[in-house]
Order: C-alpha cells, then sequence, then structure tokens
C-alpha cells in the first residue's frame, strides 16, 4: 500500500515538475520585438506612383498557407493545428502566387505570412512571395515569434515565427514596424503578437502615398485591447494624413467590415471575438473604409474553421478590407471568389486612384 502511493506521488510530482518546468519555460522565452522599429524595403524598380492614373490593391490573408477548404482549426472547434504536410503548404502557396498574377495588383499586402513554422512544415513563405513575384519590390515586418506552443498535446502548434508581407510596383523609400496592444495576462500566449507597418512610397507630387498593412486581434475576449489597436493605427493614419499623404490600411481586422454579415450571408447572428462590427463611426476625419457592391455581391472574405468548408452551410463573414483618406478615390472593389480554395480567406482587391 505505502508502495503503490509513493508511486503515485512520484508520478505526481513529476507531471507537476514537467507543467512547471513548461510553463517557466513560456514566461522566460516570452519577448516582444521593440514598437517602431526600422525596416528594410527590398527595391527592384524605382518607379513612383503618379495622380490621376488607375491603381488596383490586393489584401489577402493566407492563413500560413496551411487551410485548404478541407482544413478545420482546433481553436475554431476544429480538428486541427498544423498543416496536413509539406507538399499541401505547397500547393497553397502556389495558388496563393497563381491569385495574385490574375488579379496583377499594384500593391499586395498578405498576412499570416511564416518564415518559419511547425505548424506551416517549415516552408518559408516570406521568401515564397518574394521568389515567385520577384518583380515587385517587397517589406517583410514579424508579427511575432512564438515559443514553443504545447498544445493541443496530441498535435501540437509548436514554434512558429510570421508576420505581414508587403508587395509594391513602385519604390518603397522607408517603412516602420509599430507593436499593438496586446493582453498581458497569460492570454498572450494564445492570440500571439500582432503589430502593423507602414511603408512610405513617392507620388509624383511630392506627397507620399503610406501604405499600411495590419493583421488585428481574433481570439482576445478583451474588447478593450481590440479598441487599444485601433486607436494606435487610426493616429498613425491621422497624423500622416495632415502632412497631405495618401493614406491605405489593408489587411484583417477581425471585425465585420460590412456591420451586418450574418443578415447578408445568412448565417449566426452570434457574434465571435473576431466578427463584431467594425466600429467606423470611430474613424477620424477624412476615412472611410470602401464596401461598395460587396454585400449586394454576396462573396465573403472569411470562413470559421470549426469544420471543412461546406459552401450554404459552414459560417461566413466580410472582415478583411481597406481604410482609405478621402484623397483616394475608389473606383471599384471586389472580393475574388476562391471557394476559400488556398486559405481560410479570399482576397478582397480595390481600384482606386490618387487625386
Amino acid at each position: 500500500m505505502k508502495k503503490g502511493l509513493k508511486i503515485i506521488l512520484t508520478c505526481l510530482l513529476v507531471v507537476v515538475l514537467i507543467v512547471g518546468g513548461y510553463l517557466l519555460y513560456l514566461f522566460i522565452s516570452y519577448d516582444r520585438l521593440p514598437d517602431d522599429l526600422t525596416l528594410k524595403p527590398e527595391n527592384q524598380n524605382q518607379t513612383t506612383l503618379k495622380t490621376q492614373k488607375k491603381y488596383r490593391a490586393m489584401s489577402h490573408n493566407i492563413g500560413y498557407g496551411s487551410y485548404p477548404p478541407s482544413y478545420s482549426f482546433f481553436m475554431d472547434g476544429g480538428d486541427y493545428s498544423r498543416a496536413y504536410d509539406k507538399k499541401t503548404v505547397k500547393e497553397n502557396m502556389q495558388g496563393i502566387v497563381k491569385t495574385t498574377k490574375e488579379l496583377d495588383p499594384t500593391l499586395a499586402f498578405y498576412q499570416e505570412v511564416d518564415q518559419d513554422g511547425d505548424r506551416s512544415q517549415h516552408v518559408d513563405e516570406v521568401a515564397w512571395l518574394k521568389t515567385h513575384l520577384n518583380s515587385y519590390n517587397s517589406l517583410y515586418g514579424q508579427n511575432y515569434d512564438s515559443a514553443y506552443l504545447f498544445y493541443p498535446f496530441d498535435q501540437p502548434i509548436g514554434k512558429a515565427s510570421s508576420g505581414l508581407v508587403t508587395l509594391s510596383k513602385a519604390k518603397i523609400t522607408s517603412s516602420q514596424r509599430y507593436s499593438l496592444p496586446i493582453e498581458t495576462n497569460f492570454n498572450k500566449f494564445f492570440d500571439l503578437d500582432r503589430a502593423f507597418t507602414v511603408s512610405r512610397i513617392p507620388v509624383a507630387n511630392g506627397r507620399e502615398f503610406i501604405a499600411i498593412n495590419t493583421h488585428l486581434s481574433a481570439f482576445t475576449k478583451d474588447r478593450s485591447i481590440q479598441t487599444a489597436q485601433l486607436k494606435k493605427i487610426f493616429a498613425v493614419m491621422e497624423s500622416e494624413y495632415k502632412k497631405g499623404n495618401y493614406v491605405m490600411v489593408a489587411g484583417d481586422y477581425n471585425h465585420d467590415v460590412l456591420g451586418n454579415s450574418p443578415d447578408v450571408f445568412h448565417t449566426s447572428k452570434k457574434r465571435e471575438t473576431w466578427t463584431h462590427p467594425f466600429p467606423k463611426k470611430e474613424l477620424p476625419d477624412g476615412f472611410q473604409i470602401p464596401v461598395g457592391n460587396l454585400a449586394e455581391e454576396k462573396i465573403p472574405s472569411a470562413r470559421a474553421l470549426n469544420e471543412p468548408y461546406q459552401k450554404g452551410k459552414t459560417m461566413t463573414t466580410l472582415i478583411d478590407g481597406f481604410i482609405l483618406s478621402d484623397n483616394i478615390t475608389v473606383d471599384d472593389i471586389h472580393i475574388k471568389n476562391m471557394e476559400f480554395r488556398y486559405s481560410d480567406h479570399n482576397p478582397i482587391y480595390l481600384d482606386f486612384t490618387l487625386k
């Protein structure tokens, strides 16, 4: 009896030491990149943007190349935490590049691009985009670099270094990376780090085009964090606009851009942490979120990952888009209907001119 109790206590002690050691590792290894970090763009050409000329911008959360239509994600209640295999990631990246070439944007904004990650089978997606879209100037801004996350226990999502990629056919003269507010409690290990990049592109009239790429928090239950994130981006937008510059913010806002997506896409009216209506009334003066005929066209930009994608059944919404200063004229805006073939997001694209 005593021997059995001793064995049980020893096993419990081992478990406590392992769990305690892992938690200690998480906290010790946790480190955010500094705020206001200078980035170095890679320029292949020296083109300058012009006024009264039509351009196209595209934004696409590529889901680190790991989400074909058959995929479901554990944090949404699905089954998987990692891509099926390296072959799947490469096939998705090939599709993402093909889609970009079909749309032929002047500016392309990508989110959730892994530089290295267990979840994406260690495919360097940043290098992939730069290599296969090598006519573009490029910028990479790291969003986060997580420690090894040992959940779910049967298939840990592991370690990942990931971020934001901005491609431009015009010269990027300089870029900065700004950290966004995040939760400071244990939840910071689940929602990971957040940031936005600011790229300066010269315009022929002497002004600058400010291209901002961002991906806001999805799974935080503290709404004040999302509010603080938007407030920080708004401050940069407003400052640049007052200088006379053109400002475009592209990305995955993890907010319902239409405001009534459940009615548009005939899905559940229950609001998830990433589907609350975008607070458009809080936008600084001189800014808008163009939606055009997106509600009438009824093509979603994102799907839920609790199950494999089934058209007409899986919850869909529209959380990706653009914020524009009023010195940018919107000619057209659409979602490219990929049926979520290469990501859990469809790309959104905008035709515009500079006044």
